[in-house]
Order: C-alpha cells, then structure tokens, then sequence
C-alpha cells in the first residue's frame, strides 16, 4: 500500500498507488501524487515490469511525471559511464498500460514541461482494452468499467500460479452492480470510501464507507480494505460503518501494509 489518500493527500502522505508483486514480477497500480517517492522505499523503480492506471484523474496517475524523469534522466538509466554507474545499452522501460484516449491526455500534460513525449519515450505505452486480460510477468489483469465522473475501471489481479486467489481494486467508482459478477469472491477487495455522506445532486462518483460494505458483502469478498478516504475522517467510525453491511474483516488502508492473497 503506497498511497491512500483521495484528491488531496494525507499528511506525509500520497494519492492512490498499490505495488503487486508476485515472485519477481512486480505491477504497480495507479501513480498519484507522491506515489513514486513512496514506491522507492520498498522497490527500485527500474525493477516494476509495469504501470496500470485505472481511470484519467491527477490523483491516480500524476506521478507518472517523476517516474517519466528518472526513467529517461537518472544516472543509471544513461549509455555512458557516470559516477557510479557503468553505463547501459538496455534502459529499464516499463510497460505503460493506460484507458482508452489517455496517451493524448498524457502527452498535452507533459507538453506543460516542454517534453510532451516524455512518458512515451521513459515507458512502454500502450491503450487496454478493457475486455481483454493482460499478462505482467506471472500476474493477469482483467479490468470491468464502473461509474465516475470520467471513464474509470476495477481491476481484477490473479497469480498465474494459484489463480483460484484473486485481489480486487475497483478504482473509484459511485453505487454499481458492475462489480458483482467480476469481483465475486475475491479474497482482497480493496473499496473507495471517500465520501462522509452521498453526494448531495448530479451524478454519483463515489462510495461511502457502509456502501463500500454493501459491494463487499454482495461480492461475498474474503476481507475489506477501505481506501481513497481522508485523514480528516474518523477512521474507527469509517470501519464501523462498512461492518453495518459487510461482516467480514474490514480496515482502513494504511501506507506501508501488505496484504497477503
């Protein structure tokens, strides 16, 4: 668990990102702001085989832009020799694997720094289609969308090695039916739980934490972890209020756990 926070971070804290590693294959997913310099603590950088961002909003992939720069720019990373280092012909490039229309998104925002292909040079990118499942390494990834304000998309991660474990993230998304056959007994589910109270008119785009519960307890999930909430929050009554709908164990996400699947 790199980071929790919702839009604006936690003190000392950072935005969504959630290292998966299985073996020695490692996927990180989501990049939000601060994720990269926690993701250091527990990973070196040029060893994730891949990025997956679930949906097109700052505080899920807006790290990309650090991890861009040291991919393309650390001394390691460089064809020649420098302090330290011995030089490279093979530059770690990790897989980019973004929703359909982000490659522009991304390329008009790295246009700001004056590199706009910064991230399609640092990574290798590419749109998913979300009826299709990828293979990073030994892990498979399967993607369901689910409502937002923009297009965004639960992800379903397996170990190829024991697929009958399955680890569940479903981004942030409002009350959906969406999630029920694609995330039924997960062993993990990780749920946004942002919201202190439903929002008050237009459309819904996220969950509080007792309809965090319900989704868990229709998707008969093994355990749930509530993220995507505030430091702000009463995290005891945030935990008290999922277990109204979902008997299972329920915490709130910390940086720095790890969740055995």
């Amino acid at each position: 668990m790199l980071g929790k926070s919702p839009a604006w971070q936690d003190a000392d804290g950072a935005c969504s990102g959630y290292l998966v590693e299985d073996g020695d294959s490692c996927l990180l997913v989501d990049c939000g702001s601060g994720v990269f310099s926690k993701l250091r603590r527990f990973r070196d950088y040029v060893d994730v085989d891949a990025v997956v961002i679930t949906h097109m909003h700052a505080d899920h992939f807006l790290d990309l832009i650090p991890f861009g720069c040291a991919l393309t720019y650390a001394p390691r990373q460089q064809p020649v020799p420098v302090e330290r280092w011995p030089g490279t012909d093979e530059p770690a490039c990790p897989q980019l694997l973004v929703p359909s229309g982000a490659t522009e998104t991304l390329r008009t925002i790295a246009s700001a720094g004056g590199q706009p292909y910064l991230l399609d040079q640092a990574f290798a990118m590419s749109e998913y289609d979300t009826s299709a499942t990828l293979q990073v390494g030994t892990l498979s990834v399967r993607f369901q969308p689910v409502p937002h304000f923009l297009p965004s998309n639960a992800i379903q991660v397996r170990s190829n090695d024991v697929p009958a474990r399955r680890f569940i993230y479903g981004a942030d998304h409002g009350p959906t039916d969406a999630l029920d056959g694609f995330a039924g007994d997960g062993d993990l589910m990780i749920l946004e739980a942002t919201l202190p109270r439903p929002e008050r008119d237009g459309p819904r785009g996220h969950l509080t934490p007792v309809e965090a519960g319900e989704h868990a307890a229709r998707c008969n999930a093994g355990r749930l972890v509530l993220t995507h909430i505030s430091d702000e929050l009463d995290w005891n009554w945030a935990v008290a209020e999922a277990q109204r709908a979902f008997d299972g164990p329920v915490e709130v996400a910390r940086e720095g756990a790890v969740y055995e699947v």
